[in-house]
């Protein structure tokens, strides 16, 4: 007994090791936002390079809540078109915005004031009019 308590207490610590290391080199990793034609658009439209609020949804093409949000931000951007700058990144297709703007899951949308200043993150599907009344809530109108 007492030698097999010996092997689990190495692999336990073994596998402890290999994750700190995962998460430091992912942690870590350089990240490009000029590596591909999604993320060099939407690095010009950084948060207050528009001088509008923006509303960032990091998805993925495949995932049924992101896809669920593709009518919902289809349609502020058609009805808010020149008040709010709506833009989506597949994570999926560029890792590298993911860990760029710090999410944990899919979708997360992040809005940001004319300025450039992120004023609230939400995780998940969220409903347009959930999306209008959190910018009111934020002192924002898009009117």
């Amino acid at each position: 007994m007492n030698k097999t308590w010996k092997i689990v207490a190495v692999a336990a610590l073994v596998l402890a090791l290999g994750g700190i290391m995962a998460l430091k080199q992912s942690r870590y990793a350089p990240v490009s936002l000029d590596r591909d034609e999604t993320l060099k658009a939407a690095r010009e439209k950084l948060p207050g390079q528009q001088g509008l609020p923006q509303l960032i949804d990091l998805g993925a093409d495949k995932c049924i809540p992101c896809k669920m949000m593709e009518p919902v931000l289809e349609e502020l951007r058609r009805e808010f078109k020149g008040r709010l700058e709506v833009t989506f990144i597949d994570v999926w297709k560029n890792p590298g915005a993911g860990r760029h703007y710090g999410i944990r899951v899919i979708p997360t949308q992040i809005f940001y004031d004319a300025g450039g200043s992120e004023l609230f993150r939400h995780e998940g599907f969220f409903s347009k009019k959930d999306i209008l009344d959190k910018w009111k809530e934020l002192g924002i109108s898009l009117q």
